[in-house]
């Protein structure tokens, strides 16, 4: 969301800087008038639920690309400034009290603002919530329902089980999204900086299990949006991947695998990235990593396909800018202040790579947030605004407005906005100067229909212990004590593994699921299936799969190779292989998709048509005991 009162303390000085507050409403800019896309007003487009992944795309039961057109319906995260009185709505963001729960149910009937959502054309809904109002166990005013007296005498997690229940009968696709940990407005020092920072990790996961087990029997609930804009508090940075307390890659991996496992296993899991990390002070590292991190630490989860990554852009703001202005003010350029070509490679360098086909880090971008207001009359945002909804439109994007209701005379960044009476403004108006931009987005080509499946690949990482994907292997449990086990998720094989680092690389491509019915699975820790004169490894020790049998996974003590698991194939594999060795250099395909799973170590990787059917490895002097080549079979 766009950031408001963001504070940060300096390393040289300890001196808290302030960042500033949301550009607010100016002068609107007179504009010629723009209709707005026409929308059916009855339901949103025809779609079977679950949601899943296929390459780039999103897609629903039946196959078929599903566009995220979202906004943000924003409340129930919570709203107050953090000072003075939580009674004052002056003390919160843009005057309007939410009360913790989504916006405008005090102004507009529910089935009013379904109806206007339709008009906007949008077909699913992010929907922030925050820690606290899980908890808590006070009633909301009568005054926050006014226009909704059905909901009188509810808590707020009993008016957000009322607003999901409507959202999804009415069509649109509801992805929660746990916003903050506290009721206070987010994005700046305010205790919401990271998913642990007013609750404990385990907590953390626990409400997000709670939450998507509470809307498992609703298909049209679809994701879960993990938390929202993971960024630096007074001393410390996030992090991806340092497997501390502050890891957001492992704690988001460990939170995904509970929720699919324990809670709701049809769900989305959508990852953003790391919104802010260094000092905004000029001299001192700083800035926005985003999706970076991904192209050298991916996540692969246990179902292979749910995966979604995210990412905020506002014009404001910038690569390396906070979004300050004054106090706390960098001379970084904000993303409004590039040119459209600079724009679009930052866009493609910080988020939308992820959509390169043929990768591990291969996924769909969803831009959960992007915003500006109807007054905006400052020349460059309004270009920025127009640029990046051309990119979106060019790219066929997956997108969600910030916000989409609000007070009429508070805060004009919302899509729709409603006064006391209930009167609405906004988008849906000629003069709203967004329209031509929204238009663009909602009215450009876009893929639609069957997408047709594509190979996948994914990283495995025992960079900090186990990293078993396999919910078949899970069943059996423990096949390595004390060792750091890899495994890949169900329906993908073992292809690929570096050489020092614990890295693997899974895939189903050409063959797609190879594994036979049933959980049978070998742990080889000894050379007995290395044949007489099939010394494919010579001086190497050699764990080799059973004939018939392919690897999934792998364990390491140290850096020392420890074992590997192979499971029998459904069909019959072939014989005759080869030698990759990776322990002095790279040694994969020419064409070998997956990307640089093993960033910075020798890697090996078998062809697309074959399996890896063994590990060889050696702990003379000197050597790592790390995986040094693949025996490499063809699949037929």
């Amino acid at each position: 969301m766009p950031t408001r009162l963001v504070q940060y303390l300096t390393g040289v000085a300890s001196a808290v800087l302030l960042l500033a507050a949301t550009p607010g409403a100016v002068a609107a800019v007179p504009a010629s008038p723009t209709p707005v896309a026409p929308a059916s007003v009855a339901q949103a487009e025809a779609w079977q639920p679950p949601l899943s992944t296929s390459g780039r795309y999103i897609v629903d039961a039946a196959g078929n690309r599903f566009r995220l057109k979202s906004a943000n319906w924003d409340g129930a995260q919570g709203s107050w400034t953090g000072s003075g009185s939580v009674t004052d709505p002056a003390n919160h963001h843009a005057g309007q009290n939410s009360y913790g729960i989504p916006l405008g149910l005090d102004r507009v009937p529910l089935t009013t603002l379904l109806a206007d959502f339709h008009a906007l054309g949008i077909n699913s809904i992010r929907l922030p919530f925050s820690n606290e109002m899980i908890h808590t166990t006070a009633t909301v005013p009568d005054a926050a329902v006014a226009a909704n007296p059905q909901l009188r005498g509810r808590t707020p997690l009993q008016v957000f089980d009322s607003v999901v229940a409507a959202l999804t009968q009415e069509g649109f696709a509801v992805i929660l999204n746990n916003h903050t940990n506290t009721s206070r407005w987010c994005c700046g020092v305010d205790g919401n900086e990271r998913w642990n920072s007013s609750q404990s990790t385990q907590q953390w996961a626990d409400d997000w299990v709670f939450m998507a087990r509470r809307y498992a029997a609703d298909p049209r609930v679809v994701g879960a949006d993990l938390y929202n804009e993971v960024r630096r508090d007074v001393l410390d940075d996030p992090n991806w991947g340092l497997g501390d307390n502050h890891d957001w890659y492992a704690a988001a991996q460990s939170a995904a695998d509970r929720i699919l496992t324990e809670a709701n296993p049809n769900l989305l899991i959508v990852v953003e990235g790391i919104n802010w990390t260094g000092l905004p002070v000029d001299g001192l590292p700083h800035g926005r990593p985003m999706l970076t991190p991904a192209r050298t630490l991916s996540h692969t989860l246990v179902a292979a396909h749910k995966l979604v990554y995210s990412a905020h852009f506002y014009g404001y703001t910038g690569p390396s800018h906070s979004g300050a202005t004054g106090i706390g003010e960098t001379h970084d350029a904000r993303y409004q202040d590039l040119s459209r070509d600079a724009l679009y490679q930052a866009l493609y360098d910080e988020a939308f790579f992820v959509e390169d086909g043929g990768r591990h880090y291969t996924a769909p971008l969803w831009i959960s947030e992007f915003g500006i207001g109807a007054g905006e009359s400052n020349s460059a945002a309004r270009t920025w605004f127009g640029n990046l909804t051309d990119y979106f439109a060019d790219h066929d994007t997956d997108f969600a407005y910030w916000p989409l209701v609000g007070w009429e005379g508070h805060d004009d960044w919302a899509l729709l906005r409603y006064d006391t009476d209930g009167h609405r403004y906004g988008l849906l108006d000629a003069n709203d100067w967004r329209a031509a931009g929204w238009n663009h987005v909602m009215t450009a080509p876009t893929r639609t229909g069957a997408v047709a499946p594509v190979p996948s690949w994914h990283m495995l990482a025992t960079d900090h212990g186990d990293h078993v994907e396999s919910l078949r292997v899970r069943a059996d449990g423990d096949w390595d004590s004390g060792a750091s086990k890899a495994v890949c998720p169900d329906g993908l094989r073992l292809t690929g593994l570096g050489h020092t680092a614990g890295r693997g690389l899974c895939t189903d491509v050409t063959a797609g699921d190879l594994r036979a019915a049933g959980n049978t699975q070998t742990v080889v820790t000894d050379e007995r299936n290395v044949p007489s004169g099939g010394d494919w490894a010579s001086g190497y020790t050699k764990f080799q799969c059973p004939s018939g049998q392919f690897l999934i996974g792998f364990s390491r003590r140290g850096g020392r190779t420890s074992a590997a698991l192979c499971v029998p194939a459904r069909t019959t594999l072939g014989g005759a292989g080869r030698t990759v060795w990776f322990d002095r250099s790279d040694n994969r395909p020419a064409d070998a998709q997956g990307g640089d799973f093993a960033y910075g170590d020798y890697k090996g990787q078998c062809a697309d048509d074959e399996y890896a059917a063994g590990i060889a490895f050696t702990t003379r002097i000197g050597s790592s005991g790390g995986p040094a080549a693949l025996l490499c079979r063809k699949l037929a």
